[in-house]
């Protein structure tokens, strides 16, 4: 099974956020790297979307949310996302030492 991917807005705006930051503090070759591992997590789940895990389960607005790391040396960021039988939705990417549930919930364009 390899299914459809689909990019929320807020998926979008965190990944662009990221990346210049990646450009400003690293250079072009680590933010190159950073949508390198995006790229490998996102194939990864369009194959085996279930294999992420459901991290607010009883939280009525975040129970279908799924995430999973990224690959190494940015396992510290998180990929949220849900899925349906044919269709792969990206719904957020946040560094994990955020208050994730508020930042699951706010515009990337509020974050710091």
């Amino acid at each position: 099974m390899s299914l459809r991917v689909d990019y929320a807005p807020w998926f979008d705006a965190d990944i662009h956020f990221r990346v210049a930051w990646y450009i400003e503090q690293g250079g072009p070759q680590v933010s190159e790297d950073f949508i390198s591992a995006i790229e490998a997590t996102i194939q990864k789940l369009k194959k085996h979307p279930s294999h992420g895990r459901r991290r607010y389960p009883k939280d009525p607005e975040l129970s279908t949310v799924y995430s999973v790391l990224l690959d190494r040396p940015f396992h510290k960021h998180i990929l949220y996302y849900r899925f349906t039988a044919d269709t792969l939705i990206l719904e957020r990417l946040i560094h994990g030492a955020r208050d994730l549930p508020r930042r699951l919930r706010e515009s990337p364009y509020e974050s710091d």
